[in-house]
């Protein structure tokens, strides 16, 4: 069985309307699937999938989407896909059954995970940054008024 590496998830990972997602056609290759197969679990299935879990891709959006993709493959996609947000895709996975379902879940929560982290490190870090900012303009500070009163006293 072919393990899907985190990087290949990680890259198909957009982002819409603040929402990181994955495109129906994306989950079904993951998935090793057509993707009319990813919609008719969505379409049997769709009390698994309240709002916040799948986003419908407006025709506008679609446009811009598809002038990034460098491929034709998503080009040739009559209408707007379908994008899983990462409670989504957790749910796609309760009806989805196969070994190689298993792995790509597991990989695609894994992939979340880790950006989720990275975040999470960025924020933190520009915090850091931010305070030895504030640090040294207030150490700026106390040596210049240092040095204005040495100059007042001398």
């Amino acid at each position: 069985m072919d393990i899907v590496k985190l990087e290949r998830v990680e890259d198909k990972i957009i982002e819409i309307g603040g929402h990181k997602v994955l495109l129906d056609s994306d989950v079904a290759e993951l998935y090793e699937v057509e993707t009319k197969r990813i919609n008719e679990a969505v379409k049997n299935n769709p009390d698994k999938f309240p709002d916040g879990y799948l986003l419908e891709v407006s025709e506008d959006e679609w446009k811009k989407l598809k002038s990034k993709f460098s491929s034709s493959i998503k080009g040739g996609k009559v209408k707007p896909p379908k994008a899983f947000t990462e409670k989504g895709l957790y749910m796609l996975a309760t009806i989805l059954k196969s070994e190689k379902a298993t792995s790509t879940t597991i990989a695609i929560i894994e992939t979340f995970a880790k950006i989720k982290t990275l975040a999470k490190n960025i924020k933190e870090l520009s915090k850091s940054q931010q305070e030895r900012q504030k640090q040294n303009l207030l150490q700026n500070q106390i040596n210049e008024k240092t040095l204005f009163f040495a100059q007042l006293l001398f």
